[in-house]
């Protein structure tokens, strides 16, 4: 083990107004669900990413949740979800007793496959069968998914758009029909993750996105344990104490505020990965479309696992070695045990993927001699696999 400090893959960076904005919370006593940090952090969020709602919950996970909520996902429907996702994505609508169907990647961004969902939303038409409740459009590791087309065939055939960008806050859309959006505003609800692993946290929390002030409206009463105006204690349908607390939201509007200098940390770190690893044999660098301008939330690469003789999960351990924190990408959820018999489109993709990603350390407050060390191992290990094929190129030996 090495005795050089520990880079770890992705924490915080709390060096703005976090600390100022919570002794407030704190004198004003408001520490709880209810406190105007909750309410500016709301309206500040919406702003950020350009919508006309935005309603805080407790985690991203509780943002999905209500979601289905939202849009009446239940038993007998069938939602469509990426496989290649984190399992948040997915629970949620199980937790409402309807049908995930899974659905591959694509090659090009890592994101679900529109184009297969196009072709079954058609086949469903043309074949007089029921069509999905609702897709959910998860825009996985900072990269938006090219939904474009989708939007159009979803909304001729009454099928709603979740967003899960949990991961993408931050990304948005350079060219093409949704130029200048931001992810998790196009769909009918977009939902947000604020994690400790994010580009921005509170801790733990989420927030939930609409243009519709009905559905905000309905948002913020399910979260709210459906409680009716008033002193007395009556409720008119089930809920959740899903509220984002007042503590949390300081830290969110804190945090908000330095946005900006966090993507364009992420952007820079993102940059010097793909300059210094792109020309490593046997390495593939994150997808970064020309129509898309990503957040860069996770960097994650391909091992092409014939080169280097392991797959990226027997990369970790060596990383481990030399005291930096690698992560491999998630199983399909497809493979899960409690999803292992649910409907799918393909998977062949994700699987390769999941076999191949590997997450390397890229923290908003990464140094460069941190990544310095990230990239001596990542050399080195290509070095060991290669040089006998002798395409290492001599800039990188």
């Amino acid at each position: 083990m090495s005795d050089q400090p520990f880079v770890p893959l992705c924490v915080p960076s709390l060096s703005g107004n976090e600390s100022r904005y919570l002794q407030q919370g704190l004198d004003s006593t408001f520490v709880s669900s209810v406190g105007p940090f909750v309410d500016q952090f709301e309206q500040q969020f919406a702003q950020f990413v350009g919508s006309r709602h935005a309603v805080a919950c407790s985690s991203g996970t509780a943002a999905l949740h209500v979601a289905m909520r939202l849009l009446d996902v239940g038993p007998g429907d069938e939602v469509l979800v990426p496989t290649l996702t984190f399992i948040a994505s997915a629970n949620p609508i199980a937790y409402e007793r309807a049908t995930p169907v899974f659905i591959d990647a694509e090659p090009r961004t890592w994101n679900l496959d529109c184009p297969a969902i196009i072709d079954e939303i058609l086949r469903r038409a043309a074949a007089g069968i029921k069509q999905p409740k609702a897709v959910e459009i998860v825009h996985i590791l900072g990269h938006p998914a090219d939904m474009a087309e989708l939007l159009d065939v979803c909304d001729a055939h009454g099928v709603a758009i979740i967003e899960d960008a949990a991961e993408s806050l931050g990304a948005s859309y350079r060219s093409g029909p949704l130029a200048g959006r931001h992810v998790g505003t196009i769909g009918r609800v977009g939902c947000f993750s604020f994690n400790g692993n994010k580009i921005m946290t509170t801790g733990g929390g989420g927030m939930i996105v609409t243009d519709d002030e009905s559905l905000a409206r309905r948002a913020k009463h399910l979260t709210t344990q459906a409680k009716l105006p008033g002193i007395e204690y009556r409720h008119d349908e089930i809920g959740y104490n899903y509220r984002l607390t007042n503590l949390a939201a300081a830290m969110g509007v804190a945090q908000l505020e330095q946005m900006p200098t966090f993507l364009q940390r992420k952007r820079k770190i993102a940059d010097r990965y793909d300059r210094a690893l792109g020309q490593l044999p046997g390495i593939t660098i994150p997808p970064s479309a020309d129509w898309a301008e990503p957040s860069c939330w996770l960097y994650t690469i391909l091992i092409d696992a014939e080169r280097f003789g392991t797959d990226a999960r027997g990369l970790i351990a060596q990383f481990e070695s030399e005291a930096i924190q690698t992560r491999p990408i998630w199983q399909p959820l497809h493979r899960q045990p409690m999803f292992c018999d649910a409907p799918r489109l393909g998977g062949e993709v994700a699987e390769r993927l999941a076999a191949e990603g590997l997450s390397l350390p890229c923290s908003v407050d990464l140094t460069p001699e941190q990544q310095d060390r990230v990239l001596a191992v990542m050399e080195r290990l290509a070095r060991r696999s290669c040089c006998q094929d002798g395409d290492l190129p001599a800039e990188a030996a």
